[in-house]
């Protein structure tokens, strides 16, 4: 039996948990097991439950989706939980910050009920959760922030640039196998040699790499 991925709702919105819960209880391996509707719950549900994905809301009163998301990354207890942060197109400032918290992706409230449960199931496989649209456009402006230093990829074989590139376009495991003509685990396998080699968290921060290193604006 496939095992049931958990995951803890955070938004202050009531309607809108109540949206997204019924949407994933429609799929029989994804189970919600906890709702909070501001920060400082969530936390609480988070450490109680330990689950495997947590979607959370930015914008909430007393402990907001960015702080709650450094405190969960920064805690050793909750290693194997990923953040995904709730967004909207409008708010470009505050994904920024929430890849600064160490947020493993990022999730469009306006998505479609499958590409939600896809979502989660993508997440929690360690998979990538970076929408193209945004990717792009967030990724910009934190290449182009003043103060930032490149990152070093000179270590980095010709094969694993290509696949970082496919990275930073938001691309899934298998969508970068499709591209570059590889099976999904030869993929999945440069992947993890990229978080290794990088010292990078999750895929979120190898979209960082990407951009900051130039890789992205070099191959256009």
């Amino acid at each position: 039996m496939t095992p049931t991925i958990r995951v803890v709702l955070v938004d202050d919105q009531e309607l809108i948990r109540f949206g997204i819960g019924s949407l994933l209880d429609r799929d029989p391996e994804i189970t919600v097991v906890a709702e909070a509707e501001e920060g400082r719950q969530g936390l609480s549900a988070v450490a109680r439950e330990v689950p495997d994905v947590v979607l959370m809301d930015i914008r909430m009163p007393g402990v907001d989706g960015l702080e709650a998301t450094r405190r969960i990354v920064a805690d050793p207890n909750l290693a194997d939980v990923r953040v995904v942060v709730l967004t909207t197109f409008d708010e470009d400032e505050l994904v920024l910050g929430s890849i600064r918290a160490g947020a493993a992706g990022f999730l469009l409230k306006d998505t479609s009920p499958d590409d939600l449960r896809r979502a989660v199931h993508l997440v929690a496989e360690g998979d990538a959760l970076l929408s193209p649209s945004v990717t792009r456009r967030v990724m910009q402006e934190v290449a182009q922030a003043p103060g930032t230093d490149p990152a070093t990829i000179t270590h980095l074989t010709e094969r694993e640039r290509e696949v970082l590139i496919h990275v930073g376009h938001g691309m899934s495991n298998d969508e970068v196998a499709g591209a570059l003509f590889i099976s999904p685990a030869t993929a999945r396998t440069y992947v993890s040699r990229l978080l290794t080699k990088l010292d990078a968290r999750d895929r979120a921060q190898l979209v960082a790499v990407a951009w900051r290193s130039g890789l992205m604006t070099a191959e256009r």
